[in-house]
């Protein structure tokens, strides 16, 4: 449907982990296509995963965005009138409509236990079918749920999706879709926490901020039906829905932090140019009436046309975007401008003074400085991939190290010397290495040298991000990892950090 409602759209990424490239790619086709149509771009968080989000990942999301030159008229950070703009602070107007859905019978309180459903979606799964909600307790009688209620049994609040019937979606981008209500969950709207679901806090959100134009990537058209109904069991005017492309790899896979870099951080540290970076998010599935390549976000509201989105995904090619910010670097700055560039990135006194401790030991002229530790500036590192394998180990267990290093790494929030010691210290005790095999791997892999200086130390001076692409890319020259290697090799690091943690706790009871 198409609204006459001034334009409103939105981006609610999850404080959650480092921010995404997907978010700064659907953030910035919300941007263009408000003002494109003089209407508001709204910045809203999405922290209802309390075991997940953290006010640090907050701070970096509006950091990243700001960082590729984009700006938002309401939000956390600068309010508005229909704020607050964090969803944690919003509870009541959850609970207030999950309460409206229960009394018209279009929700219900489910009282199973986690285990119970655990069991329930292994059995399913047994028998090859989609994990789904068996509605138990979707006809309880007034009295058993009044009982459990006196008791303080916790609960859900899940939506009561009809039995029979179909639901058709209109996208502006794809036209109707429609899907059987039987294939569609009884989803959960409200947590025992009291906390919402993206699903019944996305409806609620999106209704009492006014947005008339929901623009999300294709991986959410699934649960638009579930959207869709809570439009309508609520009585909120529906807005209209675009879906875009998913962002791929290069084999056509969906973009992926095990195959390409996915912080927006890390092309930041790694020296990409921001106007590079937004200007290629920009030709993701969309192409100008000229076909121009180099534009800008300006360029491209002054004639954007939403129906230009090609819905056959958008390959996120690094070697276009390198040929594309080698295109700024050429066409938009002279030579003081770029070195004032390079200055604020990492050719400065303050990054310098950080490297200079690390190096005095090692040097004994000044022109040795460089040549030994390049690889703080450098983009990709060359290096044998037989220098990663210690000696007496197979490259098969150096790459169960390496991807424990990149699983234990997106575990922190911090990112620290310290913090890289502990991810050390914790991959020694599930694998039984000793320190100095780790760190041999850990030095080429960061640094392309066997030798090098201090590791914890140089991992917090790369940051992050760049750590965990050269982990990626160590584990790419050992001739990489399927997706079900990677979930196989997880599983038994979970398996054997519970172990240890068990052992730790009789140790301790003992």
């Amino acid at each position: 449907m198409t609204t006459e409602r001034p334009v409103r759209v939105r981006i609610a990424p999850s404080p959650t982990g480092s921010p995404h490239v997907g978010t700064a790619y659907i953030a910035l086709f919300n941007y263009v296509f408000a003002k494109a149509n003089q209407g508001k771009f709204i910045l809203r968080i999405e922290d209802t995963d309390q075991t997940r989000s953290h006010p640090s990942y907050e701070t970096a999301i509006l950091e990243a965005l700001k960082w590729i030159g984009l700006t938002w008229d309401e939000g956390p950070d600068i309010g508005g009138e229909f704020g607050p703009y964090r969803q944690s602070e919003r509870t009541e107007h959850y609970q207030k409509y999950a309460e409206r859905l229960l009394k018209k019978d279009c929700a219900y309180r489910c009282f199973c236990t986690p285990e119970r459903l655990q069991k329930m979606r292994e059995e399913q799964i047994a028998r090859n079918q989609s994990p789904k909600y068996d509605g138990k307790c979707r006809t309880m009688a007034e009295s058993a749920i009044a009982k459990k209620l006196a008791e303080n049994v916790p609960y859900v609040v899940r939506l009561k999706v009809p039995k029979r019937g179909k639901c058709t979606i209109e996208d502006r981008l794809r036209g109707s879709v429609t899907y059987d209500y039987k294939e569609i969950d009884d989803q959960v709207l409200l947590k025992s926490d009291g906390f919402p679901t993206y699903h019944l806090a996305n409806v609620i959100d999106d209704y009492l901020m006014g947005i008339t134009h929901v623009i999300r990537g294709e991986e959410w058209i699934p649960s638009t039906p579930k959207h869709v109904l809570l439009y309508e069991f609520l009585d909120f005017p529906k807005p209209e829905f675009i879906h875009m492309p998913l962002l791929l790899n290069p084999d056509g896979s969906k973009l992926s932090k095990r195959k390409n870099p996915t912080s927006i951080f890390y092309y930041r540290d790694a020296g990409y140019l921001p106007e590079a970076l937004v200007n290629f998010l920009g030709m993701m599935g969309y192409s100008r009436p000229e076909g121009q390549e180099k534009f800008t976000v300006e360029e491209m509201i002054s004639d954007f046309d939403i129906s230009r989105i090609s819905l056959g995904g958008s390959v996120f090619d690094l070697k276009k975007l390198k040929w594309l910010s080698g295109k700024y670097i050429r066409e938009n700055y002279t030579p003081e401008t770029l070195y004032r560039k390079m200055g604020n990135w990492k050719l400065n006194n303050q990054f310098l003074t950080k490297v200079m401790p690390l190096m005095m030991e090692r040097m004994d002229t000044l022109s040795d400085f460089m040549p030994k530790c390049s690889f703080f500036w450098a983009g990709d590192l060359e290096y044998n991939a037989d220098d990663l394998i210690p000696k007496k180990k197979t490259l098969e267990e150096t790459v169960k190290i390496l991807q424990t290093a990149t699983f234990l790494s997106e575990r922190e929030v911090e990112w620290t010397a310290a913090t890289v010691e502990k991810i050390i210290r914790k991959i020694m005790a599930i694998w039984e290495w000793k320190a100095r095999e780790i760190t041999a791997i850990l030095f080429v892999a960061m640094t392309g040298k066997r030798v090098a200086p201090p590791l914890f130390e140089s991992m917090e001076l790369l940051g992050p991000n760049i750590c965990r692409y050269r982990l990626v890319q160590a584990i790419e020259k050992l001739g990489g990892l399927s997706k079900e290697a990677q979930a196989n090799i997880e599983k038994e690091i979970k398996e054997r950090d519970e172990a240890l943690r068990q052992q730790e706790t009789l140790q301790e009871e003992e």
